[in-house]
């Protein structure tokens, strides 16, 4: 009796908590509270002061979304946890998903593809490390597609009607419609009230945005894709596996699945590159003890005995060569034979990874159904802002209907305010560029007269400057120094530039998206160029050129200002823009990683512990989703440009640094790893959105790709010291060896030297009648005293020859191994012809076998015949859905 009285206890026990459970269901779902609707999209609100304005602009939006077709379910704020959102959650359903995909001409299956996937059964061994489940790569079957037609549902493979449309389809069809959608009162009519745009901005919702399908750690009711992304994709530890592209592409969208492919292809091409340039670094090293130059500085008897010229005005006093001993030793590192076969070798890489990216986005245009994403679909729509602010219409001659026009002289006034206003930012960014100059002319005296005060004999000066002459040189601490301050001052600009190049852009009023994007990314290239790289060009090409030598120094601001043009080290001053590319690449990828990873982690810790310790059933999807960070329009932006900047200084620039690949390698492995992680964890779901191609920046990539030809060659030819040890070599030595070379490359003068522009120091001192300047010049005395000599001419001439072979050489390369990859794959064109033709077939088929069916009811004239029972049940079933 006890056993049945206990038995009958907890059965009561078990059916009062599954009663309960009903009547207080988890939050934690993406359904209505019927759970049987899905929930495509979220609106949030809270009430305020012009709660009354907003209240009737809701009302007549949320009308007319149910005019539309579409479902709404209102979430009261007092379910909400902070007692103050509403949450409007909005299902789509079938017959509208179905109206709206054939105005969008979304792709569905209409047969199974019969083509059998290529696989690499000879490394299969060597990858599957690096492989991911099958089921993660390949999250649904491989069909061949067809643009969806309302008419014609019964030509497609319709298996689950509820879920013929993934998440992602619906996000976007229901997008389209609330950006399109009107919120003024029926009768009225006022264009400039249209769009949920318009709604967020004014502040009538505080947030619009898709659900993700579950937590993040862990799997939901009938969902687990952002379980699986976060568990294999997102996380640090799979840094060595591919990524799930198409389970990306199926979450995410095809524009945001582009990017982690265009990133992961780039950073496996770049591994290649850094093991290159990694050898040619080793090389240097293991070249160390055969720089007869470097030893030529560092020797007692050479350098020890050379006394060089002051290095500025008045405060600086003469200083011995091999104080710069240790200088050399650095420059040999990065200034060797092997800098000239890596400039060359980054010119024909830069190639190989353009041509083989578009061979891999053709195969990806394939398997995603791009192929066919032509100018009428979604990114070259009309952007709702144009229909709004353009208030003059027209008729178009082609659909000979009225619309949107922008006027040509509103137009021209667009443009050359915008013009004045590019030209003014990029006028300021040279002028700070100009006073970080001014700056490095100033304090190179001062570092000088420091650093370069332990020359004299009386060894008076041998103390702690003496060690941090013994580190460093006068031009490498003004450029160390400077770099740094270039550096604050490219963050600080950056600041400004993304606001004034939104705005900039937003005034021109670009018809379409795709448009928009174009124009932004034009304006922010632009002004990102010159700011990040035009320090590196002041050092590669004008630093050191315009010099003129003792007694008549060259002056920027002219004499009167004192501040006499730098000098290259006599090493060169390729270790000056290597140190300036470090410090400024360095520097950028750091503060990047630290604003993506580290800031929105240590915002969101709190909130994120908080979710997670919240039981399912009182912390609600749409809340958990609503206190993540919105991902924007421009979002992809700026990842992009964080990249291609990247890109510029690992090929414009690589000559002077080739570890610079390595470093661009180690951070691209954890760029990926981060933006995963933000995509997955930090970032409301993105609507999904259609791209092709990575856009406007395969143009500049492609831009910089030549134009890095042209630089790398001048720094090997200006920059670099390698062409004029190169002629001394072969021309002037008489042992067909460097030695010599540091006592032929400095030229002679005579000592007094002008008291108004040199130092007033004790001369006689010295034992020596003159000084040495780095220079090609007649010794005093000469018939054409302190005028260049042939060995410059020659040099020069070697120069100019230099930059012309290797440019011809690598371009010649380039061009014909673009000649030999063709874009498209072989096999991808023999699918795509393949598919083209299925789908002729069959709608052919089809549209005879639906005639067929018409005729035969045509003669029917008994209610039921037998005839109509051999109707197949293919179109019985079919006809019903959708």
């Amino acid at each position: 009796m006890i056993f049945k009285y206990d038995f009958s206890l907890i059965s009561t026990l078990w059916l009062f908590l599954l009663q309960t459970d009903k009547l207080h269901p988890s939050k934690d779902t993406v359904f209505f509270r019927d759970g049987v609707r899905r929930i495509d999209f979220v609106l949030s609100y809270v009430d305020d002061k012009d709660g009354e304005k907003k209240q009737e602009r809701r009302r007549a939006f949320e009308a007319n979304l149910e005019k539309t077709g579409l479902e709404l379910e209102t979430e009261d704020k007092s379910d909400s946890k902070d007692q103050k959102t509403y949450f409007l959650k909005i299902h789509a359903p079938r017959d509208v998903l179905a109206t709206y995909a054939d105005v969008l001409k979304i792709k569905v299956p209409f047969k199974k593809s019969d083509i059998p996937q290529s696989q690499d059964v000879a490394l299969e061994w060597f990858t599957q490390p690096f492989r991911l489940p099958g089921n993660i790569m390949h999250p649904e079957p491989d069909y061949f597609t067809y643009h969806f037609d309302k008419t014609k549902t019964d030509f497609f493979l319709i298996g689950d009607k509820d879920t013929f449309f993934p998440p992602s389809t619906r996000n976007r069809i229901v997008f389209y419609i609330l950006s399109r959608c009107a919120y003024y009162k029926e009768g009225q009519k006022d264009r400039e009230k249209t769009g949920i745009k318009r709604l967020l901005s004014n502040g009538t919702y505080t947030a619009a945005f898709p659900l993700h399908d579950c937590r993040y750690w862990k799997k939901g009711r009938n969902a687990e894709e952002r379980y699986n992304l976060y568990k294999h994709w997102a996380r640090f530890l799979c840094f060595y596996k591919e990524q799930p592209l198409n389970l990306i592409k199926k979450y995410y969208g095809e524009k945001i699945g582009i990017y982690f492919a265009w990133l992961g292809f780039y950073t496996e091409m770049l591994f290649l590159a850094a093991v290159v340039g990694l050898i040619c670094f080793i090389y240097g090293v293991l070249s160390y003890d055969d720089n007869i130059t470097s030893k030529e500085i560092c020797d007692p008897k050479i350098g020890g005995s050379i006394m060089m010229c002051p290095l500025c005005d008045k405060n600086c006093t003469f200083w011995r060569l091999d104080s710069t001993c240790l200088s050399s030793w650095q420059s040999h590192l990065f200034d060797n034979e092997a800098t000239v076969f890596f400039a060359m070798f980054m010119g024909i890489w830069v190639t190989l990874f353009l041509e083989f990216w578009k061979r891999r986005q053709a195969r990806l245009e394939y398997e995603w159904d791009l192929v066919d994403f032509e100018e009428e679909q979604q990114e070259l729509q009309t952007r709702p802002e144009f229909e709004i602010k353009c208030t003059n219409r027209r008729l178009n001659k082609i659909t000979q209907e009225m619309e949107p026009h922008l006027p040509l002289h509103s137009r021209c006034a667009r443009y050359c305010l915008s013009g004045a206003t590019v030209t003014f930012w990029i006028s300021l960014i040279l002028a700070c560029i100009t006073g970080v100059i001014a700056y490095r002319l100033a304090v190179y005296a001062s570092f000088a007269s420091i650093i370069g005060n332990h020359g004299g004999e009386s060894g008076i000066h041998k103390n702690k400057t003496l060690l941090v002459g013994g580190l460093i040189t006068p031009q490498l601490a003004t450029s160390v120094t400077a770099s740094c301050i270039n550096f604050v001052i490219i963050m600080i600009l950056n600041f400004f530039y993304e606001k004034v190049a939104i705005w900039i852009t937003d005034m021109e009023i670009p018809k379409t998206h795709l448009e928009y994007e174009n124009r932004l990314i034009t304006k922010m290239f632009m002004f990102q160029f010159v700011n990040y790289y035009s320090s590196c060009f002041y050092v590669a090409f004008f630093k050191g050129k315009f010099v003129g030598y003792p007694g008549n120094y060259t002056y920027m601001f002219g004499k009167w200002k004192k501040f006499r043009n730098e000098e290259c080290d006599p090493g060169g001053c390729l270790i000056e823009l290597t140190t300036q590319l470090l410090i400024v690449m360095a520097g950028k990828q750091l503060w990047g990683n630290i604003q993506e990873a580290l800031l929105p982690l240590m915002r969101n810790w709190w909130s994120s512990r908080k979710g997670r310790h919240n039981p399912e059933n009182h912390y609600s999807r749409w809340e958990q989703d609503h206190v993540l960070q919105n991902f924007s329009q421009l979002g992809l932006f700026y990842e992009y440009l964080e990249m291609v900047i990247q890109f510029g200084f690992i090929t414009l620039f690589v000559a002077s640094f080739p570890l610079a690949p390595l470093l661009a390698l180690f951070n691209n492995i954890l760029e990926i790893r981060v933006d995963a992680w933000k995509f997955t964890t930090q970032f409301r779901r993105p609507v999904a959105s259609k791209a092709r191609n990575i856009g406007a920046w395969q143009e500049i990539l492609n831009s910089v790709a030549i134009l890095s030809v042209v630089t790398n060659a001048f720094i090997m030819a200006f920059t670099s010291d390698m062409i004029p040890r190169m002629v001394y070599l072969y021309a002037y030595s008489n042992s067909t060896s460097m030695k010599g070379y540091i006592n032929s490359s400095l030229s002679e003068y005579r000592i007094p030297i002008r008291p108004q522009n040199m130092t007033e120091d004790n001369w006689f001192r010295h034992f020596n009648t003159t000084c040495r300047y780095r220079d090609y010049r007649h010794p005093p005395g000469h018939e054409n005293e302190y005028t260049h000599t042939m060995q410059f001419w020659h040099i020069l001439a070697a120069k100019m020859a230099f930059i012309i072979i290797m440019e011809h050489v690598v371009f010649v390369v380039k061009f014909f191994i673009a000649w030999m990859i063709p874009d498209v794959p072989s096999d991808v064109k023999a699918r795509i012809k393949r598919e083209r033709y299925l789908i002729q077939e069959h709608l052919h088929n089809y549209e005879v076998e639906k005639l067929k069916l018409q005729l035969s009811a045509s003669f029917i004239t008994e209610p039921q015949t037998s005839e109509t029972s051999l109707t197949p049940d293919k179109h019985e079933v079919l006809s019903e859905c959708l």
